[in-house]
């Protein structure tokens, strides 16, 4: 049973450095447990859909929940799933500086990332809108 989970968390240590060892030891370890996702950070926020098997999904947002390098976890959206969207990335990461804030625009009040302001639903097609414009990086 596939499922893709979303949420959104606030990041403790805003450095590149902190943001890179963090999608570094996703994309370590995701691969053994079936994990596919894409990583949205910007202002200090981030956003990130993981899609794979339920239990495994389950333990890796458990784990994120009491990861010191998180707070304000907020589940967003969580669905079964027939097949993968993400399924060519252990873990993208969106590229925030190149983003057209006219896409942000189209889904939120300000051109700025907060997942906190919107649903769910809206938050997974503005990471779908991004990787239809080729907004991602590190497909790794």
């Amino acid at each position: 049973m596939l499922v893709r989970l979303l949420y959104a968390s606030r990041a403790i240590d805003k450095s590149a450095e902190a943001i890179e060892a963090i999608l570094s030891q996703s994309r370590q370890s995701n691969p053994a447990c079936g994990i596919t996702g894409i990583l949205c950070y910007g202002g200090g926020i981030f956003l990130q859909a993981i899609e794979g098997g339920r239990m495994a999904v389950s333990e890796l947002y458990g784990h994120i929940q009491k990861d010191a390098r998180h707070k304000d976890v907020v589940l967003l959206h969580y669905e079964e799933i027939a097949e993968r969207r993400f399924g060519g990335w252990t873990m993208g990461q969106v590229n925030m500086s190149k983003i057209n804030t006219s896409i942000l625009l189209k889904y939120a009040e300000k051109p700025e990332l907060d997942p906190y302001a919107v649903s769910g639903r809206v938050s997974l097609a503005l990471l779908e809108e991004l990787m239809a414009t080729a907004s991602i990086i590190g497909r790794a």
